[in-house]
C-alpha cells in the first residue's frame, strides 16, 4: 500500500476514533440540532448565601458542613417575616419588605453546595469593592433625587417597574421570584426573568449596537466551548441600584454542569463606579414550576400618590417629607 495513503487513512481512523470518544464523552448532554448545548428550561437561583461575604465571615472563606447548617439555621430565624416586630427594623433588615408576611418569600432556606460564605469570589474578600469619587459622587445625586422625590425619573427603577437588583443583568439571588426560563433558538437566546417579568432577547453576534438603547443594555452571546457568554453593554439608565453607570460592561458565562444545574458566572467591569471589576459565581438549578406573571404596582399607581403626596406638602410650605422648613436665615 502507498505510504502516503497509509498515513492518510491513520490519520482519518485516528480522527475517528477521537470524534467517538469525544461524543461519548459528552453523550448525556442535550445538544440543539446545531450541536451547541441545549440549556433550555426553567431555573431557580434562589439560595441562602449572600452576594456580599458578611462581616460575621468576614475571615472565612468556605464554611465547613456544621458551620454551613449553624449559619443556615440562624439566618432562616433572623429572616423571617413573621418574627419581626415593625418597630425593631425598617424595610432594610433583614432584607425584604416589612408588610409581606414569610409565607411569600422564597429566598432559598440554605447554601450553595460548595459552602461559600459569598458569591462574589473576585475580590477575595468576597465583597463588592468600594465605589470610586465618580461612583460616590453620582450616588449621591442619585439619593437626594430620591430624598426629593423630584419626579418618576427621581425614583428608583424598581420603584417605576422598569429592572430589578435580582432579575439582572446580571442575575443575582433576591427575596423572591429568583426564576428564569431560558429559550433558544439558531440566532438569539432569551431569558425571561419572573421578577418584573423581563424578557431578554440576546443575539449571536459580535459587534454591539447603539442604535436603540436599552435598560438592560445591548447584549450580545456566543460560544466559548460548551460556555454560553453573554456580553452586555450600552446601558440606558442613570440608576442601578448596585452603583453602576451607563459605561458598565457585563460578562455573564453560563454552561450546564449535569442534566439539571447550570453554573452562572458574572463579572463587570464600570471604571465610572469602581477602580476594579468584581465576579459572582453561584448554580441554576432546574425547577418544573412555571414561570408566573409579575405585576408591579408601583410603576402605574403608587408612582402617582407618592409624587402627589411630596408635591402636597411642598404646596404647604413643607419639606416633602411632611417635617417642618427650617427656616432659619
Amino acid at each position: 500500500m502507498n505510504k502516503r495513503l497509509l498515513i492518510a487513512l491513520s490519520t482519518l481512523l485516528g480522527g475517528l476514533l477521537a470524534a467517538g470518544a469525544l461524543h461519548a464523552q459528552s453523550s448525556d448532554m442535550p445538544r440543539t440540532a446545531k450541536g451547541y448545548p441545549d440549556l433550555q428550561g426553567t431555573y431557580t437561583y434562589r439560595t441562602l448565601t449572600p452576594l456580599n461575604r458578611p462581616r460575621e465571615l468576614e475571615h472565612l472563606e468556605v464554611l465547613t458542613a456544621e458551620q454551613a447548617q449553624e449559619w443556615a439555621d440562624f439566618e432562616n430565624l433572623r429572616q423571617n417575616r413573621d418574627l419581626i416586630i415593625d418597630s425593631v427594623g425598617g424595610a432594610g433588615y433583614p432584607p425584604g419588605v416589612i408588610s409581606y408576611n414569610n409565607f411569600w418569600y422564597e429566598r432559598g432556606i440554605e447554601t450553595i453546595a460548595d459552602r461559600r460564605t459569598s458569591l462574589i469570589y473576585d475580590p477575595p474578600n468576597g465583597r463588592m469593592p468600594s465605589l470610586n469619587a465618580a461612583g460616590r459622587e453620582r450616588a449621591q445625586v442619585r439619593a437626594e433625587d430620591r430624598r426629593l422625590s423630584i419626579g418618576p425619573e427621581g425614583r428608583t427603577l424598581a420603584d417605576r417597574c422598569l429592572m430589578s437588583g435580582g432579575a439582572g443583568p446580571p442575575l443575582v439571588p433576591g427575596a423572591y421570584n429568583n426564576n428564569v426560563q431560558i429559550v433558544q433558538t439558531e440566532d438569539h437566546v432569551m431569558i425571561l426573568s419572573e421578577m418584573i417579568h423581563r424578557a431578554r432577547i440576546i443575539r449571536f453576534d459580535d459587534e454591539h449596537s447603539t442604535r436603540q438603547l436599552k435598560w438592560d443594555g445591548d447584549a450580545i452571546a456566543r460560544w466559548d466551548g460548551d460556555t454560553l457568554v453573554i456580553d452586555t453593554e450600552h446601558f440606558y439608565y442613570h440608576d442601578n441600584g448596585r452603583g453602576a453607570s451607563a459605561r458598565m460592561k457585563l460578562e455573564e458565562r453560563i454552561t450546564r454542569i449535569d442534566e439539571n444545574t447550570l453554573h452562572y458566572d458574572f463579572t463587570i467591569e464600570d471604571p465610572l463606579s469602581w477602580d476594579v471589576s468584581w465576579s459572582a459565581k453561584f448554580p441554576m438549578r432546574r425547577i418544573d414550576d412555571p414561570i408566573y406573571e409579575y405585576a408591579c404596582h408601583e410603576g402605574n399607581h403608587g408612582m402617582v400618590g407618592i409624587l402627589a403626596g411630596w408635591r402636597r406638602y411642598e404646596s404647604e410650605g413643607m419639606n416633602g417629607d411632611g417635617t417642618p422648613k427650617d427656616e432659619s436665615p
